[in-house]
């Protein structure tokens, strides 16, 4: 289901206008563009549209970046920065998210290549039914997703005491 685009907070010309901006410059050619294929085997090819659930009040253009605290475990700091093309995987992002004020649900567009995120793939479960991929390149936050359901509180909580849980065991994102 894609949602509609008028439940997006859009950006105003000027950061449209720096978002294309910063997009331009060297395309790679067919062989490169295979050569890097090949460098990351893991690498999807998903149309998206892609999500990112978190607590941080975000505006149109800003970037997402590896390099900050995991919002998991021992919120050790991400190598990787996450998406989903799954509204129900970002709004789990969106509610478990370390931090105060609400949870925020991002359509965001990925800047390099994407690939399967290990905690909920076939390192850990079968396939990847929640279309969740990671990415060592920053995601451009094209827009607030405003509405969008939250987990009943009840399955809310739920997923509250299994993360709390896997904490308890050591149980730790796969950050490498």
């Amino acid at each position: 289901m894609r949602p509609d685009p008028a439940h997006f907070r859009r950006a105003d010309k000027t950061s449209r206008v720096t978002a294309v901006i910063a997009t331009m410059g060297h395309k790679p050619n067919f062989m490169e563009s295979v050569m890097e294929n090949e460098s990351t085997p893991s690498a999807v090819q998903d149309p998206g549209p892609f999500f990112h659930g978190t607590k941080a009040d975000l505006r149109p253009g800003a970037l997402l970046e590896p390099g900050y605290r995991s919002n998991f475990g021992e919120q050790r700091m991400a190598n990787y920065v996450y998406v989903s093309a799954t509204l129900d995987a970002a709004t789990w992002g969106a509610e478990l998210a370390v931090g105060e004020g609400p949870g925020r649900i991002y359509r965001v567009e990925p800047t390099g290549p994407i690939e399967d995120d290990p905690n909920l793939t076939d390192k850990r479960f079968p396939g990847n039914p929640t279309r969740s991929y990671r990415t060592q390149r920053p995601l451009r936050v094209v827009g607030e997703l405003l509405d969008w359901e939250p987990h009943p509180p009840e399955v809310l909580q739920a997923m509250r005491n299994h993360v709390e849980e896997l904490k308890r065991l050591g149980v730790e994102a796969i950050n490498d």
